[in-house]
């Protein structure tokens, strides 16, 4: 049966590649109905008004659309898994690379739930999208490792640019994690005029105003350092130029369509495009680290000794003895 329904490592591929495109849709639809104001349009999970379809209502069918979306990329993540034992060769890096896509889907559906149920609370609903991008390493993890072949890619040699690459992931997490509360603190809460939905108020009124320009901030930060990063692998003629250039377009594009939504006061449509940046920018990140790769071991590192001065080179003699 495992001959029969073996799958080659370039079906394996796309099916990798298709869970990705899949898990990072889930995070733009999901954004789609806090933007619309219809995060509370199913007020109960996983039924809708306790019954098994929505009524036909705007904001109960864009919920209920969601969760249906969220069913199917549940079933791919599943897919992802399953066939992972049906690759040939089999490889068990892969296996548990893909066993990561349906815990996370999991985990996500029951965090909504809970979301739903806490009436939108700012820390749930910032969970939410923080969870949906631990669930997009795993998958950029699989898409990665299922494109190369173990030992296809030879280690990288140069320590402070494969270093200063990951050093750029925790900034990243840090900003778009400030993006989330500048969204908690925002006009979008999720839920239409008189429904009970918490907003993020630490500092009273000033929480939005204080919240986003902390989040500029940081965002100023780690641009500049992708800049940086990118000038030292341009200079050492790292692998990884391409990837951190689109992470330095995104950058770019992020902070112009930033400044355009905080002088419009924030518009639903636009933000919903900052959100579909900064998961294009993680991707990118998750992309640059991922082409880095991994470090040669340092006793690996230790160059052969050179012959002293006058002293003929023991591999030129054995050459003329050959």
């Amino acid at each position: 049966m495992l001959r029969r329904f073996s799958l080659t490592p370039t079906q394996y591929r796309r099916v990798a590649y298709v869970a990705l495109a899949a898990l990072t849709l889930i995070v733009l639809t999901g954004a789609a109905v806090r933007l619309t104001d219809s995060g509370l349009g199913c007020p109960d999970w996983p039924k809708c008004y306790g019954k098994a379809l929505p009524p036909l209502s705007y904001h109960a069918v864009i919920e209920y659309s969601n969760r249906a979306v969220s069913g199917i990329v549940g079933l791919i993540a599943v897919a992802a898994f399953v066939l992972a034992f049906f690759r040939r060769p089999f490889r068990r890096d892969l296996m548990w690379w893909s066993l990561t896509l349906p815990v996370g889907v999991l985990a996500q559906a029951v965090l909504g739930g809970f979301t739903v149920r806490e009436h939108l609370a700012p820390g749930f609903v910032m969970g939410h999208f923080a969870l949906s991008m631990i669930v997009l390493i795993g998958a950029v993890g699989l898409a990665w490792r299922a494109t190369y072949e173990p030992g296809e890619r030879p280690r990288s040699s140069d320590r402070l640019t494969v270093w200063s690459i990951r050093a750029l992931l925790p900034l990243g997490a840090i900003t778009i994690f400030a993006g989330t509360a500048a969204t908690a603190a925002g006009p979008h809460s999720g839920g239409v005029s008189g429904q009970d939905v918490h907003r993020l108020t630490f500092k009273g009124n000033d929480t939005l105003n204080w919240v986003v320009h902390r989040h500029a901030t940081i965002a100023a930060i780690f641009g500049v350092l992708v800049i940086a990063v990118w000038l030292l692998a341009r200079r050492r003629a790292s692998r990884t130029s391409e990837p951190l250039t689109v992470l330095g377009v995104l950058m770019a594009a992020q902070g112009l369509v930033g400044s355009v939504q905080y002088e419009l006061h924030l518009p639903g449509d636009i933000v919903w495009v900052h959100v579909g940046l900064a998961t294009a920018t993680w991707l990118a990140l998750l992309w640059a680290v991922a082409a880095a790769g991994t470090l040669v071991p340092r006793a690996a590192e230790v160059p052969s000794a050179e012959p002293a001065v006058g002293e003929p080179d023991v591999r030129e003699l054995e050459v003329v003895g050959r």
